[in-house]
């Protein structure tokens, strides 16, 4: 009933909103699973199964000779990896909290903590799973070296941004049309695991055939990790600037249409899900 106003400074207002996406943050690392470690071994063994799978398909179609000169696992991770960020990172976005959520009822709470905390979870559990995947393989299967660790690490950021961006999209439509967002990210995430190209290099791809995946943001930024973790591969057919303008793009896009959902917000659209 009574209570006292404070003013608080920017630089206060800009900790306690730091504080608030770190909370959030932390909840949604453990919303798949209580446990941390087990969460990410979860995440870990999604990503060998990928990478087991195309193993074995290039064995099986003899295709491992007309790949890059290095090693190959590393050539099939690079790709993995990014796709898995990207794919990941965009599912997180599109399940995180909208502005119908309960969670919303709390004062410090908004639809930006909830979009960053989706994003920042999902950084640190790619960033981690890479990391512990290249040590273990290097450690205990075959030592490797990446040509420009820093550059390779940017595509991963880049891969990560470019998921948060066409995540934005999908979640400015879900609270409209609810069903065509679910069904549009599951149509990418599959498609992708094709038109990302992970599965075969720019440089020797035909024209005819490389102009059915040049649209796609995450095929130039797997060509382009590529070119940064083998020194024998210089990518031509692909550039970074091209993804980071899309993503700008597309985030741009999902935030104005993610506010206009905001200004419009019905608190029966959660029985919609």
């Amino acid at each position: 009933m009574f209570q006292v106003s404070q003013q608080q400074s920017q630089v206060s207002q800009a900790v306690a909103l730091l504080e608030v996406i770190y909370h959030a943050t932390v909840r949604h690392l453990r919303k798949t699973h209580s446990n941390a470690l087990f969460g990410l071994f979860l995440n870990m063994l999604q990503s060998l199964t990928l990478v087991l799978v195309f193993y074995v398909m290039y064995a099986v179609l003899g295709l491992r000779s007309a790949m890059i000169r290095g090693d190959f696992m590393l050539y099939i991770m690079s790709g993995i990896f990014l796709y898995m960020t990207q794919i990941k990172t965009m599912g997180s976005i599109v399940g995180s909290e909208g502005p119908a959520s309960p969670m919303m009822q709390h004062a410090p709470m908004n639809t930006f903590v909830a979009i960053t905390s989706a994003a920042l979870s999902q950084l640190y559990i790619q960033v981690l799973s890479v990391t512990v995947v290249l040590y273990v393989y290097h450690i205990a299967f075959n030592p490797i070296t990446i040509y420009q660790p820093v550059g390779a690490f940017a595509m991963l950021m880049l891969a990560w941004f470019s998921g948060i961006g066409i995540g934005l999209i999908f979640l400015a439509v879900k609270p409209w049309f609810p069903q065509v967002a679910s069904v549009g990210s599951t149509i990418y995430a599959r498609a992708n695991m094709i038109a990302s190209g992970k599965m075969f290099l720019a440089n020797t791809t035909p024209y005819y055939i490389l102009a059915m995946f040049t649209w796609n943001p995450l095929f130039h930024i797997i060509d382009q990790a590529r070119g940064f973790v083998f020194i024998n591969y210089n990518p031509h057919n692909s550039n970074w600037l091209y993804p980071l303008l899309v993503s700008i793009g597309l985030m741009m896009l999902g935030f104005m249409g993610e506010a206009f959902t905001r200004k419009h917000v019905s608190i029966s659209w959660s029985a919609r899900r």
